[in-house]
């Protein structure tokens, strides 16, 4: 009852936000729709940081509660972008390995939303291999040294701090998942520099970030100095678990059911209806995880098939509304089907490769199986 009372709230405000005209809902929001007013809102009703423990400025509320409220943030479309990943991630990694200096200077400010995160893990000549890193912090007085670049750095120009995976130690070839950390970069340092990398609409959500002689104080490692991998791979867990890894064209199928409603178009609502009882079942399986990751449970296979999967769907709603409509996509267009149609297709390309491409997911849940 109280996840239901929730919904209602979240429904109520966002409503409240659209006819203010202070948002607009799009595809794909908790990449491409950032309003930092928005997430300072969204802070001030308490949503953000709300499974946190209440001396960190967290809310002490249930998973379920906080799956229910971005649930609706994604169905909806709200510009989320720039809180996502110190939600999603960023705060969880520093409860689970972050200095208390590290969790009283951020977690409260994250939860207010006014402190956002980027993730530093891919780098231009890794490729998939996440092991191949080059990025490198060289010890000195104080603190490191950190040289380097990460790549497709989601969210990077409007972010106050990255957590950046980097090899402080030389790679040792019969463990190369060893001698790596992670440290928090404040991203106005010297030394740091943020170039765009335009999507074909001319949108800019991705960068390449570079390091030239970054000074990262002592108090900005996360944990040990060595267990960056470790760190890394539970981020992950998060990051390809979640509703969003489904919902990132959910806008767009709510409005083209009612589309296929109002023209009565029976085909196109029975092939509508098979989409529902996946998402159905996408759902069950996100939250189940979300309930795995609260209790500490490892969880990396059963969120690579989320991704997996997930990614499937979302690029499905495009196709359908393509075969079952007329509409002209048009990120222009005053009409909504048409402006959501256009959002889904030109940004679809990227779903595939953020957060894992398929070809490696599909590898962690082959290889899981067979451990099994």
């Amino acid at each position: 009852m109280e996840a239901d009372e929730l919904r209602r709230q979240v429904r109520d405000f966002l409503t409240n936000e659209l006819q203010a005209g202070r948002i607009e809902s799009n595809c794909d929001c908790w990449l491409s729709g950032f309003s930092a007013d928005f997430s300072k809102r969204l802070g001030d009703m308490g949503w953000i940081g709300m499974t946190w423990p209440a001396e960190y400025g967290g809310h002490e509320r249930s998973s379920l509660e906080r799956y229910t409220v971005i649930e609706e943030l994604l169905a909806f479309g709200a510009p989320v972008a720039g809180h996502w990943i110190a939600d999603r991630q960023s705060g969880p990694l520093l409860l689970k390995y972050g200095t208390e200096e590290q969790k009283r200077h951020f977690l409260p400010r994250i939860a207010k939303g006014e402190c956002f995160f980027c993730i530093g893990l891919s780098e231009p000549n890794a490729g998939s291999d996440l092991a191949a890193i080059q990025t490198r912090a060289t010890k000195t007085k104080g603190g490191w040294i950190l040289n380097g670049s990460k790549i497709w750095t989601s969210g990077a120009h409007f972010s106050h701090y990255m957590i950046a995976l980097c090899r402080t130690d030389d790679l040792d070839t019969q463990n190369r998942h060893a001698g790596m950390s992670q440290m928090i970069v404040d991203l106005s340092s010297d030394g740091v520099t943020i170039r765009p990398i335009l999507l074909m609409t001319g949108e800019h959500h991705f960068n390449e970030v570079f390091f030239d002689d970054v000074f990262i104080p002592d108090n900005r490692l996360i944990g040990l100095e060595g267990e960056g991998w470790v760190q890394s791979m539970a981020e992950l867990a998060y990051e390809r678990s979640g509703p969003e890894r489904f919902l990132s064209t959910y806008p767009l199928l709510n409005e083209l059911t009612n589309f296929l409603l109002e023209k009565e178009e029976h085909e196109g609502l029975l092939v509508i209806s098979r989409l529902t009882a996946r998402l159905w079942s996408l759902r069950n399986l996100s939250i189940g995880i979300a309930d795995q990751l609260d209790k500490d449970v490892p969880s990396d296979i059963s969120a690579a098939l989320v991704k997996d999967m997930g990614t499937q769907f979302e690029q499905e709603i495009a196709d359908l509304a393509r075969e079952y409509t007329s509409v002209i996509p048009s990120v222009q267009s005053s009409d909504r089907l048409s402006r959501l149609l256009a959002e889904s297709i030109l940004q679809s390309p990227g779903f595939t490769l953020r957060g894992g491409t398929t070809e490696i997911l599909r590898g962690i849940i082959a290889k899981g199986v067979f451990k099994a």
